[in-house]
């Protein structure tokens, strides 16, 4: 069965797993005690920090061991805002960052710090200028993902870091999605990681610290990881998760080289097979293995599950995969099509035929459902003489859309369609159905129930 999420977690690099199980016989004691099984785990520890240290590009003591990505993002917002609270309490992030850094920010705002949020283009690309204006006295800390984990954009991180660096801001880079593929360029401050995005085992990241960056650990005191990660080291995991980054680093170039044709296949093709579909991200500035693309009128549970059911393995953003109803922040801050969202994202070694097959099976998947939905064929009707109002409320995505493009041949070219919803996600896919039909969004505004969506007909 085709794994195609990578991006949430990689499959275990059969490199770390050969050094898991070395490191588990040879690695099991107190790091810290000077008897020779002491001893010996602290040679394993120390030559896992350096060879972490060599594939990020820092020093070895600028490097501490975390028991996740996200405790090494929790520590290093807390420590560095901490340690420049004398400077202020503003905290710049981008839109479209991950949730821990969005929650951390969330948590600093709570406690009475102030948070800008930098906007980010359709690509999902934040402006270097825009990020740099944001800057300002007083502000603390600066956090830009190297690249994101759903569209895979990458980030302009050398650009903004000079920006960060000239205005005296220390800006942290979560590299979880990138760090398999490359040092994260440019002059950053704080650097954070996760070994299960590359290969290694869960329960294991990485938190740098420049040297010179004013930071303070929050919490109780603990003599462990220069004091910036509490508890005994997870030593057999941090030896499989440096043996792992070795490792895919050595196989990055011509690893990703091949898994970029793949997904520009990916990206080409399934516009071309399936018809109403929004490809996200930018085409170019991208991670090799990653692509997103939306399908119009699709239920987005509905998608994954016929696409488990057909042997694939992937991910969404869609409002209707989430507990919560809302559409993925990161497609929301770019203002695309959420609804039948589908992330794929390749881990190293997959097949070339996997994923030919994988094209073969989607167009018929996304057809039935849309069957099953009564979506209506594609384009409008030749359209009568008056203006609808449609009543959607209640109704969760992809139906709202659906139900507008059912009526809108019904009105005549300048007439309108309003659609009444209380579902966050017509917000998005509305604007977004009139960008792929070639119709004028009119706005929104408050209904007595919901909110009121309007749409003119222009051609």
């Amino acid at each position: 069965m085709p794994y195609f999420d990578s991006a949430s977690a990689a499959p275990l690099h059969p490199v770390a797993r050969q050094a898991l199980q070395a490191a588990l016989d040879e690695g099991w004691a107190d790091p810290a005690r000077l008897y020779r099984e002491g001893r010996r785990a602290r040679l394993l520890l120390d030559a896992a920090r350096e060879a972490a240290a060599e594939a990020v590009g820092c020093r070895p003591d600028e490097l501490v061991f975390t028991p996740s990505g996200t405790a090494a993002v929790h520590s290093g917002v807390a420590g560095a805002l901490a340690g420049r609270r004398r400077t202020g309490r503003h905290l710049v992030v981008s839109a479209v960052e991950h949730s821990s850094v969005l929650h951390s920010a969330a948590a600093h705002g709570a406690a009475g710090g102030t948070v800008t949020e930098v906007p980010v283009d359709r690509g999902g690309r934040v402006a270097p200028d825009a990020y740099a204006a944001a800057l300002r006295e007083g502000t603390a800390l600066a956090c830009l993902q190297s690249a994101n984990h759903e569209v895979g954009t990458e980030q302009p991180v050398a650009e903004v870091a000079a920006a960060c660096r000239e205005a005296g801001v220390p800006l942290l880079v979560d590299a979880a999605q990138s760090l398999a593929w490359g040092p994260v360029a440019g002059d950053w401050s704080l650097l954070a990681a996760s070994a299960h995005k590359w290969g290694g085992p869960a329960g294991v990241g990485l938190l740098v610290v420049r040297k010179g960056v004013r930071f303070a650990p929050q919490g109780p005191a603990d003599e462990r990881e220069s004091g910036r990660s509490a508890g005994f080291e997870n030593i057999p995991g941090i030896v499989a998760a440096a043996a792992s980054l070795r490792a895919v680093r050595a196989e990055a170039a011509g690893e990703g080289a091949r898994l970029r044709e793949l997904v520009e296949r990916i990206r080409t093709r399934v516009p071309e097979l399936v018809p109403d579909v929004e490809v996200a991200g930018d085409p170019v500035r991208r991670l090799p293995h990653l692509v997103t693309f939306s399908c119009l009128y699709v239920d987005g549970e509905a998608l994954l599950h016929e696409l488990d059911r057909a042997g694939f393995s992937v991910s969404s953003g869609s409002s209707c995969t989430s507990s919560t109803l809302t559409p993925s922040h990161v497609l929301r801050a770019m203002g695309v099509l959420s609804e039948g969202n589908v992330r794929v994202s390749l881990p190293p070694g997959t097949a070339e035929a996997d994923v030919d097959r994988f094209l073969e099976v989607l167009p018929g998947v996304v057809a039935g459902i849309r069957e099953r939905f009564g979506a209506p064929a594609s384009g409008p009707a030749a359209g009568g003489d008056r203006s609808l109002v449609v009543d959607a409320l209640g109704r969760r995505c992809p139906v709202p859309v659906i139900e507008l493009a059912k009526v809108f041949g019904d009105v005549p070219v300048g007439g309108t369609v309003t659609v009444l919803s209380d579902d966050e996600a017509a917000r998005l896919d509305i604007p977004a159905w009139c960008g792929m039909r070639g119709q004028e969004y009119v706005g929104e505004r408050p209904a007595e129930r919901g909110t009121a969506y309007t749409v003119r007909r222009t051609s």
